[in-house]
């Protein structure tokens, strides 16, 4: 083997590495995805303030989390968290996935892309990558805005998790970032799916809207009871099994079903989205 052929892997592992920061660079440089996250930060501030203004007292509704939010601040993170899974997340992944190849397409700048020897697999392996980021950029800044929103407003102390036990400050922030990372895994089947309807149309809103849709779609067909056998496979069913993570010991099983869950939908509709980049017709 020549010294060309040699260096040719390392060269495109190298190109695709450029391609991967540039993609996150420009991602994080919009100002559109500023104001998402700040968006998501949002949620918890109004948590805080909302139970700081009002008696913060346990009324005896609402989820037991929520109302221990007035005696242990490190829980505005975690209701925060599970507040903003239903909509928030998902649409801000969904705009994020919706936009990646739809995008680039409407801006007339997809072809240009394909130009360099990057090539389409590489490419739409970046735009996936890319919006796996955000994924978990999204629930971490819920996290963190919980977070110091809490220590702002409300006192500190060991968390009392669901199973009864108490762990200290420092466990509790690594339980925090174990959340937002589980939101992050489960958010990334969505965004295989937007990428896919993203290959689909040369208009981002509609892929986005598309995106959303399907994310809203999945948790209203898993709050039917008649279609409880289709509960396990569809999308939305694992989110919000991030509270199995405040239990001791936490249970692993959960997050391995979500990631198994989530994997499956990363391959199969990530094949679907090979298939259709790989063989559309970007100059038509």
């Amino acid at each position: 083997m020549s010294r060309t052929e040699q260096a040719r892997p390392v060269e495109r592992r190298r190109l695709g590495l450029s391609l991967l920061a540039t993609e996150i660079t420009v991602l994080f440089r919009r100002k559109r995805t500023w104001a998402m996250l700040l968006a998501l930060a949002a949620v918890p501030v109004l948590v805080g303030v909302a139970i700081r203004l009002s008696s913060g007292g346990d009324s005896g509704r609402g989820p037991s989390f929520l109302t221990q939010i007035a005696g242990n601040g490190l829980f505005v993170g975690v209701a925060s968290l599970v507040l903003a899974i239903p909509l928030f997340l998902p649409l801000t992944v969904g705009v994020v996935a919706g936009d990646t190849i739809a995008g680039e397409a409407s801006q007339g700048t997809l072809r240009y892309l394909l130009v360099a020897p990057a090539g389409r697999p590489r490419l739409l392996l970046v735009k996936f990558l890319g919006a796996a980021v955000f994924c978990f950029a999204a629930p971490l800044t819920v996290v963190v805005a919980g977070t110091l929103t809490g220590v702002a407003l409300f006192p500190i102390g060991p968390i009392t998790l669901l199973s009864g036990d108490q762990v200290p400050v420092a466990e509790g922030l690594l339980r925090l970032l174990l959340l937002a990372a589980y939101v992050g895994v489960a958010m990334l089947g969505l965004t295989a799916v937007g990428l896919f309807v993203s290959t689909l149309t040369d208009v981002p809103v509609g892929a986005m809207a598309a995106t959303v849709v399907l994310a809203v779609t999945s948790q209203v067909l898993d709050q039917l009871p008649q279609l409880e056998a289709l509960h396990p496979f569809l999308l939305s069913d694992s989110w919000l099994g991030l509270i199995d993570l405040l239990r001791q010991p936490p249970e692993w099983g959960t997050f391995g079903t979500n990631a198994l869950l989530q994997l499956g939908y990363v391959v199969v509709f990530g094949a679907l989205a090979y298939g259709r980049f790989t063989t559309r017709d970007v100059l038509a």
